[in-house]
């Protein structure tokens, strides 16, 4: 892995290309980031957004804790006062994030009411301000995710305007999520799906910023898509879709942070070994054990892998275990290798058939 201090430096200046799973609210806590490394150990993990306001005032190791195998992870942060969001992105970096995030895209009604997240296209020189007072605060890359616009502003011009001014701030990357936000009239889930997509826009915005990090995210659902949009790019996000159908990450390693993407190939999860999946069934076992050993239950982690095996033999079952056994009161890291047993034990039966 690169050190995170020329992370987005060398993607630029070799064409190395970088894989990222999205913040999402809910979904991208410790737990899932530790099952999301298990899968690959190339891709650029995010946080959920985490709230300045909240991270100066609250329980820092509850909401900034993680463990050290997720690495490179990546803190998003939530606000618009530059000097609230310098110290949160300080105590970020000392809790050994490898990179700050600016959260400029999120279209729900807890930032419209705060005046952050997708609200802050309305304002970029703002965002350049927090930007810097950030870069002045620690080493670590800060950057920024954004939509390509909000309401009725025209895309064309407040992506650019945004960009242009964050990148004088001194920016390492911008992450743009090719849809615009409709703070009026769309729910946050709507957002998601409803705005057009203008892939196009995000590669004219790199083309006109060829020294600048440019990576692209929202209605990507398939590693193979995302290799076919990303041409002119430096990197991808998803979300929901290596989210809900996490095998994709199985497939990350082949194809990212691999400089030029040299020799890499789409991986198929369903031909990899059996070794492969019995390491990442027991790695997390181990930290459902740790888990539950500090005060949590198993179904912390497991209802984050229930998106697993989509297609394989046995998934049905797999989906079953995790669902119901896992919420059962005392379940324990042993509701996993059951999971895992009736996909891996199909797969033998399948394997055995065809000889």
């Amino acid at each position: 892995m690169t050190n995170a201090a020329t992370f987005y430096h060398q993607a630029v200046t070799t064409g190395t290309k970088i894989f990222a799973t999205a913040p999402m609210i809910d979904w991208s806590d410790r737990h899932y980031r530790v099952f999301a490394r298990q899968l690959t150990t190339n891709a650029l993990l995010f946080t959920e957004m985490i709230v300045a306001d909240a991270i100066l005032r609250g329980d820092r190791e509850r909401l900034l804790g993680f463990d050290a195998v997720e690495q490179p992870v990546a803190l998003q942060l939530g606000g618009n006062d530059p000097a609230k969001l310098a110290e949160a992105a300080r105590i970020g970096e000392g809790f050994g994030y490898a990179e700050i995030n600016l959260n400029v895209g999120c279209p729900s009604d807890r930032v419209q009411s705060g005046t952050f997240g997708a609200c802050l296209m309305r304002e970029p020189q703002l965002v350049a301000d927090c930007v810097a007072a950030m870069k002045a605060a620690v080493a670590i890359p800060v950057t920024v995710k954004c939509r390509i616009g909000v309401d009725d502003q025209d895309p064309e011009v407040a992506l650019r305007d945004l960009v242009s001014r964050v990148k004088s701030a001194g920016t390492d990357a911008v992450w743009v999520h090719a849809r615009k936000a409709w703070l009026q009239g769309l729910s946050p889930k709507e957002n998601r799906d409803i705005p057009p997509l203008d892939y196009g826009l995000v590669r004219r915005l790199k083309a006109e910023n060829p020294d600048l990090f440019v990576g692209l995210n929202g209605g990507l659902h398939t590693l193979s898509q995302a290799l076919e949009e990303m041409t002119g790019l430096d990197g991808v996000m998803l979300g929901r879709a290596a989210y809900q159908d996490s095998g994709i990450l199985a497939g990350v390693d082949t194809l990212f942070l691999h400089p030029l993407r040299t020799g890499g190939r789409l991986s198929d999860p369903k031909v990899l070994s059996t070794e492969y999946w019995e390491a990442v069934r027991d790695a997390m076992m181990a930290y459902a054990g740790g888990v539950i050993a500090r005060g949590g239950r198993v179904a912390h982690v497991t209802r984050h892998m229930i998106g697993l095996f989509q297609g394989f033999p046995g998934a049905r079952k797999y989906r079953q275990i995790l669902s119901t056994d896992a919420t059962k009161p005392g379940a324990g890291p042993e509701v996993i290798a059951a999971a895992f047993a009736a996909v891996l034990s199909a797969r033998a039966e399948t394997a055995a058939a065809a000889e």
